[in-house]
């Protein structure tokens, strides 16, 4: 029962942060037909906001000395800023463009937000001392959960919890739903594309500073390529989910998270060094059974 536990909390931790991911990317496909590629390094971003510049191993923390109840809100911003800049500077101009335009654009921002890192901060990993008492353990039915699980557990709650509020609740929410079901109608009816985009901007980038934080406070390490894999993973989920369906994200990441954990965990272990590959294999099995995704959007996203 201890070890039922202990993986039950691995996965719904490890899924959470699949989770956030995939939503922030969710959220902007479902108002612009976009794949924000570069959404991997708005996360490194907001972990190197995090210290001042160095080319150290041994990073010098800047922001991360503040009261988590500040630090918490500025590094949301951070990420919410980054992001609504983005759109304001490149994604803007491109809303007529197509979405294989758009999309490279956005690998292309990727590229400059990472190779701008590189040139500030150096391409060595810094080690970074974020909150190290969230991963003392604590027992939970039978288990050994560091506390961090706990907390990422919880957070994923409150923010699909939230967002669904705020979609459901309010004006802009119910704005960025009417757009994701139908934007030139939404716009024809009134609705404001300007603050719509960038709004779903913002929370894409607070989703986003969310995750940066539980990275380096799991890891404690501070490397400009750390969204790479993350964001990776994230695509897999919307696509699993359905491009467009914030439910559908959700439950993928879930869903990926669960399998990681289950194959890392009862996999022989001569063959756990290749579970990635056995995960990717049942990604393309039930993309194969299922293409349009585990939840299927209302109607196709037309361009903005």
């Amino acid at each position: 029962m201890s070890n039922l536990a202990q993986l039950f909390f691995d996965a719904a931790s490890l899924g959470g942060i699949y989770a956030m991911a995939a939503l922030g990317i969710a959220l902007i496909f479902g108002v612009m037909n976009l794949v924000n590629f570069a959404h991997g390094e708005y996360i490194a971003f907001c972990v190197f906001a995090l210290i001042l510049p160095s080319t150290d191993a041994v990073a010098v923390m800047f922001l991360g000395q503040a009261p988590a109840f500040l630090l918490v809100p500025m590094v949301l911003g951070i990420g919410a800023l980054i992001a609504v800049a983005s759109e304001y500077a490149v994604f803007r101009h491109l809303r007529r463009a197509t979405p294989v335009a758009m999309m490279i654009a956005s690998f292309a921002l990727g590229f400059v937000i990472r190779n701008s890192l590189l040139a500030v901060y150096g391409g060595r990993p810094k080690a970074i001392s974020l909150w190290p008492d969230l991963n003392t353990p604590v027992s939970v039915a039978s288990a050994s959960v560091p506390l961090l699980q706990i907390i990422v557990i919880i957070t994923t709650l409150l923010v699909v919890v939230g967002l669904a509020t705020l979609l459901k609740k309010t004006r802009v929410g119910l704005e960025m739903r009417a757009a994701a079901e139908n934007f030139t109608m939404a716009r024809l009816l009134g609705v404001r594309a300007n603050v719509v985009i960038t709004a779903a901007f913002a929370l894409s980038g607070a989703l986003a500073a969310a995750v940066a934080l539980i990275m380096a406070t799991q890891t404690g390490v501070a490397d400009v390529r750390m969204g790479g894999q993350i964001m990776l993973v994230a695509f897999i989920a919307t696509v699993i989910g359905g491009l467009g369906s914030l439910p559908g994200a959700v439950a993928a990441g879930f869903l990926i998270g669960t399998v990681s954990v289950v194959l890392q965990a009862w996999l022989p272990l001569e063959a756990r060094p290749f579970r990635d590959a056995f995960l990717y294999t049942l990604v393309i099995v039930s993309l194969l059974l299922r293409p349009q995704g585990l939840f299927v959007p209302a109607s196709a996203k037309p361009r903005v």
